[in-house]
């Protein structure tokens, strides 16, 4: 059997030989290549391949349907919507993901940028650094804001875990009510979560109910001292609506980790000169611990599927 690893998987060449050697004194073959986003390159290197591994590199539906030996696709990544289930589906090809790797490196930079911003981090420093003082920079405390969470997921209950650890008040919506939530997070829709909220965080997944599902007019219903953080998909976002809230001042600013496309940026996009923002190229995902966790998932995906016994099951 072979596989082929299309990008790399954020882990040391010891790691990834160590995590392979089960699998090559079973026979398995591995091939690794360098990411691309050339539909003929990439189905030139799996034509042969029984498994796929793979983290957020877009995998077209093309591709999927010209490789007639593929059979599982393993996926390095929460999401999958930058991958042609459709065409996998119709040709009866399994799908796992590794969901939980990164619920505590996506939850912890969802504080870290709520600290930045409260706390004016990035201008405080910059002061320092030339002479001056914190003049017309005095920050904001988390404590007894209202933090109103979009998706109450493993990653999202953490998020709501370490805001509730620094006395912050929590909301939640999610397409269903989860009646395992923590007592201290109430669930409410999401008109009276925008509403009610002084920090928004995004964790929710891209799918038909949720591209632009922060659009102008639920900018609108926030607060004008609020703060937008979206960790989940940047299609969540009219990426346009906000940038004009934020030039007009409806909402107090926005940290942004993910794009309507993936990072790097066009220097001339408009949300790059956009006030009050934080920006940062899709790292939520990236520790180390969450590297090494995610192929430990994506080695055991791959040796469940080869039992007959597929587990993180996408379809």
């Amino acid at each position: 059997m072979k596989v082929v690893i299309m990008e790399s998987l954020g882990i040391s060449q010891e790691e990834l030989a160590a995590r392979k050697a089960p699998f090559e004194a079973q026979g398995v073959v591995f091939a690794d290549y360098p990411r691309s986003s050339d539909p003929a390159k990439l189905i030139a290197q799996a034509q042969d391949a029984d498994a796929m591994i793979l983290a957020n590199m877009p995998l077209p539906a093309e591709v999927i349907r010209t490789c007639p030996k593929l059979r599982f696709i393993d996926v390095a990544f929460t999401g999958v919507d930058h991958v042609g289930l459709e065409a996998a589906r119709a040709r009866g090809i399994a799908v796992s993901n590794a969901s939980g790797y990164s619920n505590e490196a996506v939850a912890e930079l969802v504080l870290g940028m709520a600290l930045s911003m409260a706390r004016n981090l990035r201008a405080v420093e910059d002061r320092c650094r030339t002479g001056g003082t914190k003049d017309g920079l005095v920050g904001w405390e988390l404590k007894g804001k209202t933090v109103g969470i979009v998706g109450l997921g493993k990653i999202g209950t953490r998020s709501a875990e370490l805001f509730h650890a620094f006395g912050a008040k929590l909301l939640a919506c999610s397409r269903s009510v989860h009646k395992d939530a923590p007592d201290y997070v109430v669930q409410t829709d999401l008109d009276d979560l925008l509403r009610r909220s002084d920090l928004v965080v995004l964790h929710c997944p891209l799918n038909d109910s949720t591209r632009n599902l922060i659009n102008g007019e639920r900018l609108a219903m926030m607060k004008p001292t609020a703060l937008l953080i979206n960790v989940a998909r940047g299609p969540v976002v009219d990426e346009a609506a906000l940038v004009e809230a934020l030039q007009r001042g409806a909402i107090a600013g926005a940290c942004l980790d993910v794009f309507p496309q993936e990072p790097p940026l066009d220097p001339h996009s408009p949300v790059i000169g956009a006030p009050h923002t934080l920006l940062t190229p899709h790292v939520a995902f990236a520790t180390k611990e969450s590297m090494s966790l995610r192929a430990e998932i994506v080695f055991a995906n791959l040796q469940a599927w080869m039992d007959g016994k597929q587990q993180n099951v996408v379809q």
